[in-house]
């Protein structure tokens, strides 16, 4: 490769990365499609093995993935709602319990000079708001006519999700085929094998995580249900959504449930079955959900892990919160690639 195309090259990635970056809230609906078309394709191709057109197989999937979607939808949200409001609803006996046992506690032991929390003005204001809306559908609704532009934008971008899931489903082996085609013959070989490494790494995380992600929020729901915690399933899947992140779901989780069932139980003997519940779960996730679900493939040490998102998230927002690993993963590959290049180089073998 010449200095030019080099230098072409470069400048294709710093005007992607722009692109990126002024395009992000359009580009939003678009990043989701292509991740649950990228779950949904391997699934599309097992269909086709059995005498299906890949129009007839795309359509299955896509009906069975809006069933699951609607399923958890009509579940998970009442009851999220619920928990929510019970929630709000207790709030003046927690604030009072807090005013009343932990703060004269702690100055007793720890002689500390800390005034009684007064929240009665925010309680009553968040309550007030909470029962004028009338729970979360409502919220929405009334939004609507203050920032009817907003919600229309939101809606509209909710609504590509669907549609651009279903075209790239659809056509994906094809868009697949087209970009193999159009790269220079002499470097084709090896982006075809860069390629094929950089779906394993991205089936690992994108596939495994997700069902990782899935089965620790079912785990920390049932647990934590079990334990009597009134806010098991907004607590479980909270820690069980941000998971992704190495110990960042465990941390969570367990600060919010220990807090949650002090508040709730008064009593510091309620947090040892919050504790082997998180204990349970984090036994589950690192001998048997990751290594039968994600596997070694992916090979980010943690630390990359947490500063990935953190840089994504400061440089593209949520979008590149959504992207970061996956990207990750990528110069994963292309940092492998590059390690054994210059193992092989005769600058690295010059004494």
């Amino acid at each position: 490769m010449t200095d030019s195309q080099k230098w072409l090259v470069f400048a294709f990635i710093a005007g992607s990365a722009w692109l990126v970056y002024l395009l992000a809230p359009v580009l939003m609906p678009f990043a989701f499609a292509a991740m649950l078309a990228y779950l949904g394709d391997p699934l599309t191709d097992k269909l086709e093995t059995y005498q299906l057109s890949r129009t007839k197989a795309v359509l299955v999937v896509f009906a069975v993935m809006t069933l699951v979607l609607a399923l958890v939808l009509l579940l998970l949200v009442p009851l999220l709602e619920y928990q929510v409001e019970h929630f709000v609803s207790n709030l003046p006996a927690y604030v009072a319990w807090l005013n009343e046992t932990v703060i004269p506690w702690l100055q007793r032991r720890f002689h500390l000079g800390i005034r009684p929390v007064n929240l009665s003005q925010i309680i009553n204001l968040i309550k007030g708001h909470w029962e004028q809306a009338g729970g979360i559908a409502a919220t929405v609704m009334s939004s609507v006519s203050h920032s009817g532009g907003v919600i229309a934008a939101w809606l509209m971008n909710l609504l590509l999700i669907p549609v651009v899931t279903f075209y790239l489903l659809r056509d994906w082996d094809g868009l697949i085929a087209k970009i193999h085609d159009l790269l220079p013959r002499r470097v084709a070989p090896t982006a075809s094998k860069l390629a094929r490494e950089v779906d394993t790494v991205l089936a690992a995380f994108v596939r495994g995580q997700f069902y990782v992600m899935l089965a620790l929020g079912c785990i920390y729901s049932i647990g934590l249900w079990m334990t009597g915690l009134d806010l098991a399933l907004l607590i479980g899947m909270l820690a069980g959504l941000v998971s992704f992140v190495p110990y960042l779901g465990s941390i969570v989780g367990i600060v919010t449930a220990c807090v949650a069932a002090l508040v709730q139980f008064h009593d510091l003997i309620q947090l040892v079955p919050v504790g082997i519940v998180f204990i349970i779960g984090q036994s589950l996730e690192g001998m048997v959900l990751t290594p039968m679900l994600v596997g070694d493939k992916i090979g980010l040490h943690p630390v990359a892990v947490m500063f990935a998102v953190l840089a994504g998230g400061q440089l593209f927002g949520f979008l590149g919160i959504l992207l970061a690993l996956p990207v990750a993963s990528v110069i994963m590959v292309l940092l492998r690639h590059v390690h054994d290049l210059y193992r092989y180089s005769d600058f690295y073998g010059l004494e």
